[in-house]
This record gives structure tokens, sequence and C-alpha cells, in this order.
């Protein structure tokens, strides 16, 4: 299922900082960037709540953000990009 990820860390402390890298760290992981506080994963529902629970272990709820946007299996018919920064198709090839 496709999820867009989406986050918002206070940074005006040094935590807040810490929270952020470790925050993309995680994101980077399992999703791509495609914006610099948006990712877009393509997994499996389990794998999905991982890193769901992982993401909201690392926030402060009282300064931080998270939003989880659920497109599920169709999402290419939900998604329209504009501008520069082509997007990827998940489900195609990746050459390593």
């Amino acid at each position: 299922m496709m999820v867009i990820i989406s986050y918002d860390v206070s940074t005006v402390d040094k935590s807040g900082q810490t929270r952020l890298r470790k925050v993309a760290k995680e994101c980077q992981n399992h999703a791509q960037r495609v914006q610099n506080s948006v990712f877009e994963a393509d997994l499996d529902y389990s794998t999905f709540l991982k890193l769901k629970d992982a993401l909201i272990r690392l926030i402060d709820e009282e300064k931080d953000s998270l939003r989880f946007y659920y497109l599920g299996n169709n999402w290419s018919r939900r998604v329209e990009h504009v501008g520069a920064k082509r997007g990827y198709n998940p489900e195609g090839v990746i050459i390593i």
C-alpha cells in the first residue's frame, strides 16, 4: 500500500535537531523522499505499522507532528505531479 508521510519537527533546540535527523533517517530507510519533509512509502501493512510506531516514538508530540496519507494500492490514479523533480514508479524496475 502507498502511504505519504510528512513531518514537522521543531528544531529550536539541540534535541529537536537530533529528533529531525532521526525521523528523516527512519523515513529514508523505508521510503522515497519526494520533498524535504515528505516521503512516499510503498510497503506491506506490517512493515508500515513498524515504521509508524518507530516514528511516533521518535517525535515529541508536544512540539512535532506526523501526517500519514493512506493512498492504498491504486495510488497511481490519486497522485498528480507538476513541476521539477520528476516522480518515480516504486513498482517499477530498480537498478542497483
